[in-house]
């Protein structure tokens, strides 16, 4: 890999950070608004929750595209470096995290098959249990949400410990990024040869 395609992965990499940090920040507005609107209905209630609800889906949706776009362009950089390890295909990369049940288990597995695959610095007790803390928080708030709809949709302890593992999903999928960007990174610039030093 190239100097300039390293610097466009890390590039890639922190505009998802940005992305998804920023996505995690909305849904909290977007979650107090909704509520309110929920409690006491009014048209200026109306207006906040529907507003907030459109910026954190355009910003949840460009969180996803850029996470996706990072994770594709891992899995590819993990096989070059790894040729041998079993990583997915890009197809099943990213359509996996769009299959009912199987988005539940199967993206988890393959981000740990790339963190693997990337560089024989991967502490895997270390960097598993970073990966299996995010997936844990971003599945429970999942959960959290669709039980909350059904049973107490206005309850204000739901509304904290959802967005709580909200934010720990986002921060923990932050660092997740940052270990492998600069796991690859690392890997890269140690297999590139230095060129020899002209004599004076």
């Amino acid at each position: 890999m190239t100097s300039t395609a390293r610097k466009a992965q890390r590039v890639l990499a922190r505009s998802a950070q940005a992305a998804i940090a920023a996505a995690a920040v909305a849904d909290v507005f977007r979650a107090a608004a909704v509520r309110a609107h929920h409690l006491h209905p009014t048209g200026v209630s109306q207006h906040k929750s529907g507003l907030s609800s459109r910026v954190f889906l355009y910003l949840m949706t460009l969180a996803i595209v850029l996470f996706l776009m990072w994770l594709a362009r891992s899995r590819r950089d993990a096989q070059e470096l790894s040729p041998a390890a079993s990583v997915p295909s890009r197809g099943w990369t990213i359509g996996a995290w769009f299959i009912p049940v199987v988005n539940l288990f199967v993206p988890r597995r393959f981000v740990l098959d790339i963190g693997r695959a990337s560089s024989a610095s991967w502490e895997e007790k270390r960097e598993s249990t970073l990966v299996n803390l995010w997936w844990a928080a971003w599945t429970t708030h999942a959960l959290v949400l669709v039980m909350a709809g059904r049973t107490a949709p206005g309850s204000l302890a739901v509304l904290v410990v959802a967005e709580a593992l909200m934010i720990a999903a986002a921060v923990l999928m932050g660092l997740v990024i940052e270990r492998i960007t600069v796991l690859q990174s690392t890997a890269f610039a140690a297999a590139v040869p230095v060129a020899p030093r002209a004599r004076t």
